[in-house]
């Protein structure tokens, strides 16, 4: 048996989870809410592991060895299929939930339920929501929805009133810190990883295990660094390279936006350590160069800038405007 089903934190909710199979009454639907990276997968997953479990050792519980534990810990049991946009940041189609009303149609095969996972669903575009809203009405007992999705907000509230919503917050810096610690990574770095994760243990996991991913990061804050000094013809250069992946490019923003938030809310005298601990010097000197106001706007801008890279506007204009209006 694995204490908290094997996850960091959300404690609460899985002894919500738990009690709900134990008594038999599990809903139709979840919604697993929170930022990327916080584990909203990961506890679906469990939740189904613990709810199709052939062998459980206690009620609400998984015993992680039998053919459903196995398969559904690599995502190929037949009861299961997982929906999601082709790429992170594209766009969930009405014909992904369409297939999922043609399944939900026929029996299970080897167990009580077929599950839907629908990953991203704020990706979704209206038509696959107003698909997903009268799957939810119309329902067979057999299946069970499972939705993640970063904002409540980002999506029909016809829909999060259907299901069972669950909202997972960030685990405790220290936590995750010591968490590294016991898997050997060096303090420094882990106390860096730990601050970057925002409390998400995914993304302090990926950071750990890889070291590009690091590495990556320190190449965008230091390109950072130069742009706000260089030239316009510099900016014009280097947005030929920034906007020519728009994958690429989302995962520059978020770094520049981490980097923005330390600097605004250093501005604002907020007393918050930062999550780029290792960029302390740059952040208090770009902070005594800017007020209040500009700080800010440095920080909205970004952040639009990565909303909007998100619904398909054109990349190289989109970096161009804002390269060109970070003036020192």
């Amino acid at each position: 048996m694995r204490p908290n089903w094997g996850l960091i934190g959300h404690t609460w909710a899985v002894d919500m989870l738990r009690r709900h199979i134990a008594a038999r009454s599990v809903r139709h639907a979840y919604l697993f809410i929170g930022p990327p990276g916080v584990g909203r997968r990961t506890l679906a997953l469990r939740f189904v592991q613990a709810l199709l479990c052939s062998q459980p050792p206690a009620a609400g519980e998984f015993c992680g060895d039998c053919r459903n534990c196995r398969s559904l810990s690599t995502l190929s049991h037949p009861d299961l299929v997982v929906v999601q946009a082709e790429r992170e940041g594209g766009i969930l189609k009405v014909d992904q939930v369409r297939e999922v009303r043609r399944l939900a149609s026929l029996k299970p095969y080897q167990t009580d339920y077929r599950i839907a996972l629908f990953l991203r669903f704020q990706e979704a575009n209206d038509s696959a929501a107003n698909a997903l809203l009268k799957t939810l009405e119309e329902a067979p007992e057999h299946l069970l929805l499972l939705l993640t999705a970063d904002a409540v907000e980002a999506l029909l509230p016809t829909i999060v009133s259907r299901c069972e919503v669950l909202r997972l917050r960030p685990i405790p810096y220290g936590e995750i810190e010591r968490l590294l610690l016991q898997g050997g990574v060096e303090p420094e770095r882990a106390r860096l990883i730990a601050h970057l994760s925002g409390g998400r243990p995914g993304v302090a996991s990926r950071m750990a295990d890889d070291p590009s991913v690091l590495e990556f990061r320190r190449q965008r804050l230091e390109e950072l660094q130069q742009l706000l000094s260089a030239s316009r013809r510099e900016k014009f250069a280097y947005v030929e390279t920034l906007a020519r992946e728009r994958d690429l490019m989302r995962q520059t923003l978020l770094i520049w936006l981490s980097f923005w938030r330390d600097v605004f809310l250093q501005v604002a005298g907020a007393g918050t350590p930062p999550e780029n601990v290792d960029r302390v010097s740059e952040i208090a000197a770009l902070a005594a160069r800017l007020d209040l106001a500009t700080a800010r706007r440095r920080m909205v801008e970004t952040e639009q800038a990565l909303q909007r890279l998100n619904h398909n506007v054109n990349a190289r204009l989109l970096a161009e405007v804002l390269l060109l209006s970070w003036t020192m």
